[in-house]
């Protein structure tokens, strides 16, 4: 399977959030080919949920696991810390009252 690059994915992600009326902002560009994408999400009450994707370590198949809730500040320390050990990550923000992020759309995770 081949893998889609950083920027692709980011765009494709912002696009079909977009669809739904689901404002999605890049806080942080990260390497366009390779960067990990880390998405967080604002649901406007100052509260966040931020989600990396990871690798299922039984079926190596791709996933989103939750990193941190709480706290918006939290959550933004969190990221701080993230882009700290790798800059090139991509840093996304949902603004979503409802919490959604539309992650565990299968084609989502290619």
């Amino acid at each position: 399977m081949t893998r889609l690059t950083s920027d692709f994915w980011v765009s494709a992600y912002r696009k079909h959030l977009e669809m739904l009326d689901i404002p999605c902002f890049v806080v942080a560009k990260g390497h366009a080919q390779a960067g990990a994408v880390f998405v967080k999400v604002n649901t406007l009450d100052g509260n966040a949920c931020v989600y990396q994707r990871s690798f299922d370590l039984m079926t190596g198949e791709r996933q989103w696991v939750e990193l941190t809730r709480g706290p918006e500040a939290a959550c933004d320390a969190a990221l701080s810390r993230q882009r700290g050990f790798d800059p090139d990550l991509w840093v996304l923000e949902v603004e979503d009252r409802q919490g959604r992020h539309l992650l565990d759309t299968p084609h989502l995770n290619a």
